[in-house]
């Protein structure tokens, strides 16, 4: 059985959702952020030296980054459900989205994050964090004209990995600028998949 090391409000209720989209047998370890900073406890260091969420076991495997995660998954249980065919051009782009929400995507959107909290005297970061912040929204808001989904017109593991991106645009109450993200988040929330994962996250 899969094991997911899963940390409250992390990253890692995306792995969630593709484990419920997979129907495979899984279990969740859970550990909970330190109310004051925000980070993960030291338990998780036992699992993984960098002691961060989500980290799965299978098959005698430690498997860590969700980008690296989702592809294993997909891979070995999913049978071509969640991914494009093979050698073809949706297969690049599947890969370029699956790459793209965990660097150019993330780092904007966290810095714009910690740069807004309470006591961050950071001007050349915050105007970096703006305009960085903007681009990439707008570009993954373009690429989704006249698509539900980011590729092969169908549920990969670009869309969940993605989810995340969509959730920290939500978050920071950009989502209404963005019309084809905020349409895109509505199709995402159909899934019953996803709406079993968030329920598992709230602890539902």
């Amino acid at each position: 059985m899969i094991k997911l090391h899963h940390l409250n409000k992390s990253r890692s209720k995306r792995i969630i959702w593709l484990l419920e989209e997979l129907g495979v047998n899984y279990s969740i370890i859970e550990y909970q952020r330190d109310n004051q900073t925000f980070l993960a406890p030291p338990e998780l260091k036992a699992i993984h030296p960098l002691g961060k969420s989500p980290v799965i076991e299978d098959d005698g495997l430690i498997i860590a980054e969700s980008g690296a995660i989702t592809e294993y998954l997909i891979n070995k249980y999913s049978n071509g459900q969640l991914a494009p065919e093979k050698s073809t051009t949706d297969e690049i782009e599947y890969s370029q989205w699956i790459h793209f929400a965990e660097s150019s995507a993330i780092l904007p959107l966290l810095l714009k994050m910690f740069v807004n909290k309470d006591g961050c005297d950071t001007n050349f970061l915050a105007d970096y964090a703006d305009t960085e912040t903007f681009k990439v929204i707008s570009y993954f808001n373009d690429s989704l004209a006249d698509k539900r989904y980011l590729v092969a017109d169908k549920l990969t593991g670009a869309d969940i990995m993605m989810s995340f991106i969509v959730e920290l645009v939500a978050n920071s109450g950009q989502l209404a600028n963005f019309p084809h993200i905020s349409a895109y988040a509505k199709q995402l929330a159909t899934h019953p998949a996803f709406q079993r994962a968030e329920n598992i996250e709230l602890g539902n």
